[in-house]
């Protein structure tokens, strides 16, 4: 009987929710192993659903990272957050994400309230705690979360720094359903390439520049060949609202557009395994954000 029950599969859907900066994107890379989403100092970076797969011996976990959950301030906020909204149905558990270098909990109060209306399984993951003096300041921190809210495990941990995950994956196994692999072995993400080029040169762009840059910029690869010489030719369009905006990012005689095509290029070069022409193009598209029909044709929400 037990040489049986040793090759009963399992599988199951993870969403992973937190405020804007919590580390969701930096923990899932780490768990899955690939740089599957961008990771930056800015918050509300990731912008959609994201899926991402870590298939080992007889289990299949598939994590959909979400946007942070905050107050929207345009449509495109809006639509960020139905999506991390929407990842909380239909999974079998949620990872909580919080930054334990938050002073205060207010914040996260209004994300406790929307997962009492879940039905599943709920473990908080206490982030960042490499930047806490020592682990007696973590225990009022525990102790407060504890009090709002029935978490069925907690994991203080540094998605950053620490090295082994083990026991948080060996958690998230437990819960798991019995089921078959829903996506191929080597798999890990269901994005394409075009898409994941596209979010590299928005990366770089959030890690290099400042101001009110970051959050008006979208990214759209119009094209992704690969060449007769084996070089993978990449057009990418950079929109932008206003003029202001746009010379930033082109910067002194392209030296800006330069640096981001430089670091965009490298990572894209990882990404494809193969030499990497990036042309890139800076245009203005007025308030892209609140319009529905530009969020659209950007591909930030579903057509």
């Amino acid at each position: 009987m037990a040489n049986l029950e040793s090759h009963i599969h399992h599988s199951g859907y993870v969403a992973v929710v937190g405020r804007p900066n919590a580390g969701k994107s930096t923990l899932i890379n780490r768990l899955v192993g690939e740089k599957v989403a961008i990771v930056s100092d800015r918050p509300q970076t990731t912008r959609n659903r994201i899926l991402s797969i870590v298939t080992m011996a007889d289990v299949q976990i598939i994590f959909l990272d979400t946007p942070g959950l905050h107050k929207p301030m345009d449509k495109l906020g809006e639509h960020m957050i139905k999506a991390a909204e929407d990842a909380l149905k239909d999974v079998d558990l949620i990872l909580y994400l919080a930054d334990v270098t938050e002073k205060s909990m207010k914040a996260e109060m209004h994300i406790l309230e929307r997962l009492r209306e879940v039905s599943v399984p709920v473990f908080l993951v206490l982030n960042k705690v490499d930047q806490v003096p020592d682990e007696a300041s973590l225990l009022p921190k525990i102790d407060a979360f504890r009090k709002a809210y029935p978490f069925r495990e907690i994991f203080p941990l540094s998605a950053l720094q620490d090295a082994d995950f083990s026991g948080l994956v060996s958690s998230i196994v437990s819960m798991l359903p019995e089921g078959p692999c829903f996506y191929p072995e080597d798999m890990y993400t269901d994005q394409t390439e075009r898409i994941m080029a596209a979010e590299i040169i928005r990366e770089k762009i959030l890690q290099l520049t400042r101001e009110e840059v970051p959050h008006a910029v979208a990214v759209q690869v119009k094209e992704m060949k690969t060449r007769e010489n084996g070089t993978v030719y990449v057009l990418g369009d950079i929109y932008v609202e206003r003029d202001s905006q746009k010379a930033i990012l082109i910067g002194r005689k392209g030296s800006m557009l330069k640096k981001i095509s430089s670091e965009a290029r490298m990572d894209i070069e990882k990404l494809t395994d193969s030499h990497v022409y990036l042309e890139l193009w800076v245009k203005v598209r007025p308030k892209w954000r609140e319009k529905e029909s530009d969020l659209r044709a950007l591909g930030l929400v579903d057509r």
